[in-house]
């Protein structure tokens, strides 16, 4: 079986070395190429050189991870990515979760992680880290199957998980800004969230935003 093809983009060379050592002792994977930011990588791949999977780190000059992930997901979308961050941030997996990212490493996780994930992801799988899990747990209710959501409610969730703000809502839904508030507020208080990332992250959960 072939090796699946990884390429790895960090502005880090030090740490870009110890990741490709790591993955080098893996035989199932092997780096196509490596690249010190988006903007690096966007020259090197080409629809003939081409990965199965881009380990991406976030904070990158010239082009970040998120701008590489938007060109990516809309460029490539075949290829999988899996970022490497240095920080627990909910809302940033969030965000690239909406860009189709399969997968977010904590650049401190120990090797079987780091194993885990290219495993996971390569298999068709998504991976995130506990962090994720603890925020999805203390966004909502420990029962959301119980809660009952009217038509309304659902319809207003999906539209969350866009991008459009609470005024292009309510001009989707025919309905204005102070109704859509009312939703809001209702569904903070129905699935005992706090904010718009939890709203999503419920949604994402319950099947009722497609990844």
């Amino acid at each position: 079986m072939e090796p699946i093809q990884i390429a790895l983009v960090d502005d880090h060379r030090l740490f870009r070395s110890g990741i490709a050592s790591l993955i080098n002792k893996l035989p199932q994977y092997k780096i196509l190429f490596e690249a010190g930011d988006g903007e690096e990588l966007t020259q090197k791949l080409t629809p003939k050189l081409k990965p199965h999977i881009v380990l991406l780190d976030i904070n990158m000059p010239k082009k970040d991870g998120i701008a590489t992930a938007q060109w990516l997901h809309s460029t490539y979308p075949d290829v999988k990515v899996i970022v490497l961050s240095m920080y627990e941030n909910a809302e940033k997996v969030l965000q690239m979760i909406k860009l189709g990212v399969k997968g977010y490493l904590l650049k401190d996780a120990e090797p079987f992680e780091f194993e885990q994930a290219l495993a996971k992801v390569s298999a068709g799988e998504v991976y995130y880290p506990e962090f994720v899990n603890r925020y999805l747990l203390n966004s909502f209710s420990e029962k959301p199957g119980l809660v009952k959501l009217n038509d309304r409610e659902i319809e207003f969730l999906k539209m969350v998980g866009s991008d459009f703000t609470y005024k292009e809502i309510a001009d989707q839904m025919c309905i204005s800004t102070r109704t859509v508030d009312g939703y809001r507020d209702q569904l903070f208080e129905k699935l005992e969230i706090r904010s718009r990332v939890g709203l999503v992250l419920y949604a994402i959960k319950n099947n009722l935003i497609d990844l």
